[in-house]
């Protein structure tokens, strides 16, 4: 990554010199260079892709970005279970878009897992085979996940979890990784707010009053959780957080473990 950004100081570069330069892929059809350059640069926020397809550092590269800059792509995914790189699969998954005032659904969709759903699973989700039969696999809403993310910082309560699945799917449906700048708010309540004893998504949804009227459903958690990040900003600002690099540093203050705060149990 810092060798496309280092190219890119000198201008906007296509896919095809992307793919020569930084990646080492002197032959790669432009299809697949196209594809390459999205999963290596939609998700950081110091890269924008320009209407002539030309990938671009944005004026703020040599900088971290304001946080009122950025925009951030808030994350849920209900699954099987918990092993992200085991047989388990996303059943359900919503990206919500925080940008200023904005906060708006981008994507939302139950997805085919392919496997069964655990009994416990469909008990605490509320998803079942049933409900998913007809659903398309991950494969055929990859695209629109990896568009829904593009130039966003990525934000989740327990990021861990949710980029890992997300992570493991894209991987099996269009061989590519996810990169990028991420925030979990799970970590950074535990920043902001010492003096709470659960940082889950329902006991933070309680301390801020806020509401989720579709608890460990990808949707209604991704809006709770999109709710609960810009109260989180505000606390944040108010403790000197001007930049993303701020925000960064300050959920990689040593933790006891985001996943304990989080619930063991997936969304």
């Amino acid at each position: 990554m810092d060798l496309a950004l280092q190219r890119m100081e000198g201008g906007p570069l296509d896919a095809g010199t992307l793919a020569r330069e930084v990646l080492g892929l002197s032959n790669a059809p432009r299809a697949v260079a196209e594809r390459l350059a999205v999963a290596l640069l939609a998700s950081d926020p110091r890269v924008r892709q320009h209407e002539d397809g030309r990938w671009g550092l944005v004026a703020e590269a040599l900088g971290s970005p304001l946080v009122e800059e950025c925009a951030f792509a808030v994350v849920d995914v209900e699954t099987t279970g918990m092993r992200a790189t085991g047989p388990d699969r996303v059943t359900d998954v919503a990206v919500v878009v925080v940008q200023g005032a904005r906060r708006e659904v981008v994507f939302e969709s139950l997805v085919n897992p392919g496997v069964p759903i655990p009994p416990r699973i469909a008990s605490l989700t509320g998803i079942t085979d049933a409900m998913v039969r007809q659903a398309p696999p991950f494969e055929a809403v990859a695209d629109q996940v990896l568009a829904a993310l593009a130039g966003r910082v990525f934000v989740a309560h327990n990021a861990r979890f949710d980029w890992g699945f997300l992570a493991a799917e894209i991987g099996r449906a269009r061989a590519l990784g996810l990169s990028g700048p991420r925030i979990c708010t799970v970590r950074l309540a535990r920043r902001l707010l010492p003096q709470l004893e659960s940082r889950s998504l329902d006991s933070l949804s309680l301390y801020f009053g806020l509401e989720n009227s579709a608890r460990h459903r990808a949707a209604g958690d991704a809006l709770a959780t999109a709710d609960l990040l810009t109260r989180l900003l505000l606390l944040a600002r108010e403790r000197g957080a001007r930049t993303l690099a701020d925000l960064e540093a300050m959920t990689r203050r040593s933790v006891r473990t985001a996943d304990a705060d989080a619930g063991a149990e997936p969304g």
